[in-house]
């Protein structure tokens, strides 16, 4: 197949444009500003690596970590191993190690091999190598999610038990209270979440969203758990490199029910599904100039796991957006 020299040109140009975009678009992630950056961040003890189960207010399935210091079959919160809190793009998700770096490795090949003359069809000329990179995006796109369903499906513990909402029973907060959650073969006893713990849920999403927008390091240590502060602390400085400043106000839980409770060894569990509504906006640092988000409030659902250890009070372990 035979292209005028301007034709080739298009392609050529075409293909650099893809080279380009392409990688943008799988790396990209949720533009949300909010504490936690609109991504799956943090550790659940031995249940990093499974998803909630989901609840009334969070009927979808929470997605797996992409920053977390917990590693397969090593639960904790301890120190993390050597790379381990790596913000996870399109194709670096929990347990998607070799199948991502194959489906990374052939887009780039079909990218480089179409700036090259070559690619998956090299021998049919440019234009069947325009169409088979767009064949191997939807081949790698569709085994890509294949897998992830398989893997959290595989992960998916049977669901904690959760007894319905004690009717008149709760707090003065939007959490359906009353509920209990059983660790899965543990041979403990029941661990009961009280209306007085959905209180300190409720009072740290607020905190929380408030020492963010103040950017209160010191803060945040006493709110959540040296590896969420590390998340928040290197996400600020993000944002000051850009010299922008995040503000999260008039953040108000409208819904929220227990996922899930249990114990491990000396630490207390519970993961609960929160919606909520905030207004979240982006101002450049000098000049407080609006560059992202509105003074308009935006609802927002997330699995937020706490954690104690005996003696002491809530911190927060883990953010998970929802599906």
């Amino acid at each position: 197949m035979n292209f005028s020299q301007g034709t080739r040109g298009i392609i050529r140009t075409l293909a650099i444009i893809l080279s380009v975009a392409l990688p943008l678009a799988i790396s990209i992630e949720a533009a949300d500003a909010r504490v936690g950056g609109g991504g799956s961040s943090g550790s659940r003890g031995s249940r990093t690596y499974s998803a909630p189960p989901s609840t009334t207010t969070a009927p979808g399935t929470a997605q797996p970590m992409n920053r977390t210091f917990t590693q397969p079959n090593n639960p904790g919160m301890g120190a993390p191993a050597a790379g381990a809190a790596n913000r996870g793009g399109f194709f670096n998700r929990p347990g998607m190690g070799m199948l991502g770096g194959l489906a990374a490795g052939f887009l780039g090949a079909g990218l480089l091999g179409m700036l090259f003359g070559g690619g998956l069809f090299s021998g049919l000329g440019g234009l069947s190598s325009i169409i088979g990179l767009l064949l191997q995006i939807a081949l790698i796109v569709i085994v890509v999610r294949l897998a992830m369903s398989w893997w959290q499906r595989r992960h998916t513990p049977a669901s904690a038990y959760a007894g319905a909402p004690a009717d008149g029973q709760g707090g003065q907060t939007s959490f359906r209270s009353g509920l209990s959650g059983f660790g899965l073969g543990s041979s403990q006893p029941p661990l009961e979440i009280l209306p007085a713990d959905y209180e300190a849920f409720e009072r740290l999403l607020g905190q929380i969203q408030a020492a963010w927008s103040n950017e209160d390091i010191a803060k945040l240590h006493t709110l959540a758990t040296p590896e969420m502060v590390s998340y928040f602390s290197k996400d600020l400085e993000e944002n000051k490199a850009r010299n922008d400043v995040n503000k999260v106000s008039d953040v108000k839980l409208l819904q929220g029910d227990l996922a899930e409770a249990w114990r491990e060894g000396e630490t207390d569990y519970a993961s609960v599904a929160m919606r909520f509504s905030l207004v979240d906006k982006t101002l450049e640092r000098s000049t407080g100039r609006l560059v992202a988000g509105s003074e308009t409030p935006i609802e927002v659902t997330e699995v937020w796991t706490f954690a104690r250890r005996r003696g002491t009070d809530w911190e927060l372990s883990a953010i998970q957006q929802t599906s």
